[in-house]
């Protein structure tokens, strides 16, 4: 299975960097990982509500030019679906046997995702009902895949 995630921003923090490397090591055994990157906007300190639109419209614009029509988008998004980690592990498990062998997790900025963006997904992903900085996602995310492929691959690393 192919896994993107699509994401708005660079990662400043080494430490960050570091724990999605780690991660990205750990998971290419059971699947071919692409992290990529977009160029977020700057936000204004009192931005209106249409610019705040404006600023999204412009990331996810970038974001859309990297979903192929073939993909199967998975968005985060807080008002998306909360699942367990066994959850997850079956929905991937169950794209990866109805055919979707290329899986995208879009993660946006720090004012989230494009209206477009969340009308394209397959599926709207929640992680909690919680704010999180968008960089630290990425590391949340790639955590809770890999334990998926630990899970489906009936290995301890999930207890």
């Amino acid at each position: 299975m192919n896994i993107t995630i699509l994401t708005v921003g660079k990662i400043k923090e080494r430490y960050l960097r570091d724990a999605i490397d780690e991660y990205a090591k750990r998971m290419s055994r059971f699947c071919k990982l692409q992290i990529m990157q977009v160029n977020d906007e700057k936000t204004p300190e009192h931005a209106s509500a249409a610019e705040e639109l404006q600023i999204k419209q412009r990331e996810g614009e970038r974001l859309m030019a990297h979903i192929k029509p073939q993909s199967t988008v998975i968005a985060l998004a807080i008002e998306g679906r909360m699942l367990t980690s066994e959850q997850l592990a079956h929905e991937i498990e169950e794209f990866g046997l109805r055919g979707h062998s290329n899986l995208v997790f879009v993660i946006g900025g720090s004012l989230g995702l494009d209206p477009r963006i969340l009308k394209r997904a397959d599926m709207l992903l929640s992680f909690s009902r919680m704010t999180f900085p968008h960089q630290l996602m990425r590391v949340i995310l790639l955590e809770q895949l890999y334990r998926a492929y630990k899970i489906n691959a009936g290995e301890p690393y999930h207890k």
